[in-house]
């Protein structure tokens, strides 16, 4: 991808964040998080995310991974603990400074929410778009990612038209087209064949490389064997870490 490299240095923003000379991008101390009133699917979880960071998140299935990742991309708020993420407290954080947040979070949903009415190359383009940045200044970036990830000739198809591995890479695509601080994953390789998993880790690894924090949810034994990254491991609410 012909894009800048990531900032550099400390201090805050215009809106108070911290860059990435923090000793941690994502801080969960003690967090418990429910669903109503029912049991605690997320029990005194704590663990930190430094900037340029790469993670797995594994565990069984309903060990908690899509309710931890619905935290870090504040579509969820916990029940009990603390949350800080760029330097800030959730919990005390103004409502409208969550969007400039989530701004710097590129997500791969499991259920890939593409707009069904735009192209592949219109969805992949649309956080760009939505930055104010000009067609002239993206359109090269975003075919070249699109081609990456084997979608060249599927630019102008809509989401209705696509298979789900078509999807699924489409919503990657979009994911990471705008070089987040943080990406999130939700089994971003349940839906592609083994090769084109090993294709897609290559580009984590890359936009790794650049400095984004990588953490991907999976169950995909060989895809956490092959980057050798340490894992967030969830069992009963629980968790813990290693490597």
């Amino acid at each position: 991808m012909h894009q800048n490299g990531k900032r550099c240095g400390g201090g805050r923003d215009e809106l108070g964040f911290f860059h990435d000379s923090v000793a941690f991008m994502i801080r969960f101390e003690n967090v418990g998080m429910r669903y109503g009133m029912g049991p605690e699917v997320l029990r005194d979880v704590s663990f930190h995310l430094a900037p340029g960071s790469f993670h797995f998140l594994t565990g069984p299935s309903g060990a908690g991974k899509t309710s931890l990742l619905k935290l870090m991309f504040l579509a969820s708020r916990p029940s009990r603990g603390l949350i800080t993420m760029f330097g800030r407290d959730i919990a005390t954080l103004p409502h409208h400074e969550l969007p400039a947040i989530r701004r710097r979070i590129g997500v791969v949903f499991q259920e890939f929410r593409l707009l069904d009415h735009l192209t592949t190359y219109e969805n992949v383009a649309l956080p760009l778009k939505i930055q104010g940045r000009t067609e002239d200044s993206y359109r090269d970036d975003v075919h070249e990612l699109l081609h990456w990830v084997g979608l060249g000739e599927r630019m102008k198809a809509r989401p209705p038209t696509l298979s789900g591995g078509e999807k699924q890479r489409a919503a990657i695509a979009r994911a990471v087209v705008g070089q987040p601080d943080l990406l999130l994953a939700d089994e971003p390789t349940g839906n592609v064949d083994p090769e084109m998993g090993q294709r897609l880790l290559r580009l984590f690894v890359e936009l790794n490389r650049l400095g984004t924090s990588v953490l991907i949810a999976t169950h995909d034994h060989a895809l956490v064997e092959a980057a050798g990254a340490p894992e967030l491991m969830l069992h009963n609410g629980g968790l813990s870490v290693r490597g």
